[in-house]
């Protein structure tokens, strides 16, 4: 299964539980561990913990089984390990705090428009 595959996979197994702000960053030239990373937004500890169940369930039943699921004990950040894509289900206040959006938004396009936008007032 390509990892476009796998990331199409854990959105719609996201969406048939009603994620909430569902975003697919493509991590590939950032980071060497995956390809692309899935952010979405539970409810609650249990809308969490039953997001990323569904996740784990779908790429089971793809031949594809999670290499690890941590956080599903508080509930409140699960993270999802399907190799080529990592997903990060969060609880609002949780994905308020850590912006990984916003972390894995900085790069060297980023950077690039910064300076151009700096040299041309």
């Amino acid at each position: 299964m390509t990892s476009d595959e796998l990331n199409t996979l854990a959105l719609e197994a996201l969406e048939a539980l009603k994620a909430h702000d569902v975003v697919s960053i493509d991590i590939t030239g950032k980071s060497s561990i995956a390809d692309a990373m899935v952010v979405a937004t539970g409810t609650s500890t249990r809308h969490v913990i039953s997001l990323a169940d569904s996740v784990r369930v779908a790429a089971k039943k793809a031949n594809m089984p999670p290499l690890g699921v941590e956080g599903e004990s508080s509930g409140e950040w699960v993270l999802v390990d399907l190799g080529d894509v990592i997903v990060h289900v969060m609880t609002p206040e949780t994905r308020d705090f850590y912006s990984l959006e916003k972390l894995w938004s900085v790069g060297p396009e980023s950077a690039d428009a910064d300076n151009a936008a700096a040299a041309n007032p």
